[in-house]
Formats: C-alpha cells, sequence, structure tokens
C-alpha cells in the first residue's frame, strides 16, 4: 500500500523559508500527480501546490512567485521550497498522491504543520 511520509514543517518568521519534503512508498501509478493541499483552522482544505511526473506544475494563485514543487521520481519524493512565506501560509499541509493536477489522490499524509508568526 502507498505510504506518504512528510517532514519539514515548523514555526518561521514572516518572510523567512521553510522546505518541505514527502517520500511516497507503494505504488502510486493511479495518478500523475504529488504534492500539497493546506488547510487553515476553519477553511477548507485546497491546493497549495502539486507536480506531475513529467513537471508540470499548479500552484495556488497565493503563492505563485513564492513557492517551489520539484520532483524526484526516482526516489518518489516531492519538495516545496516555500520562500516569502505569509502568515496567511499558516496551516497544515497534506501530502497528496495518486490524482491529477486537478483532482485529489487517495493517498494522504497525516499532515505537517506550518506556522508563519512573529
Amino acid at each position: 500500500q502507498v505510504q506518504l511520509v512528510e517532514s519539514g514543517g515548523g514555526l518561521v518568521q514572516p518572510g523567512g523559508s521553510l522546505r518541505l519534503s514527502c517520500a511516497a512508498s507503494g505504488n502510486t501509478l493511479s495518478g500523475n500527480a504529488m504534492g500539497w493541499y493546506r488547510q487553515a483552522p476553519g477553511k477548507q482544505r485546497d491546493v497549495a501546490a502539486l507536480i506531475t511526473d513529467t513537471g508540470l506544475t499548479r500552484y495556488a494563485d497565493s503563492v505563485k512567485g513564492r513557492f517551489t514543487i520539484s520532483r524526484d521520481n526516482a526516489k518518489n519524493t516531492v519538495y516545496l521550497e516555500m520562500n516569502s512565506l505569509k502568515p496567511e501560509d499558516t496551516a497544515v499541509y497534506f501530502c497528496n498522491a495518486g490524482g491529477t493536477l486537478y483532482s485529489r489522490g487517495n493517498y494522504w499524509g497525516q499532515g505537517t504543520q506550518v506556522t508563519v508568526s512573529s
């Protein structure tokens, strides 16, 4: 079965940076995209950044120009470089696999907390 292991969350000051990693084990061939959805308190879970096996990406408008998603297909691992972080980026970030750029996959990580605060 597919297992997603996330790392890299934490507390950072506004304007700072964090790098998230998500490593997938098992068969994820049901979909071509991996990446992160995020959910802030009281809000819906929504796309932060996704990437396909061929390098196509999708970002939330609110993170464009600040976040960069990348993928190492050999390691089944995706990375999210988050720069110029804002307090509104504070959320639980959930790794997702098995979907597409516009549909959620069936596999989720447990979530990693990102807190942006001074």
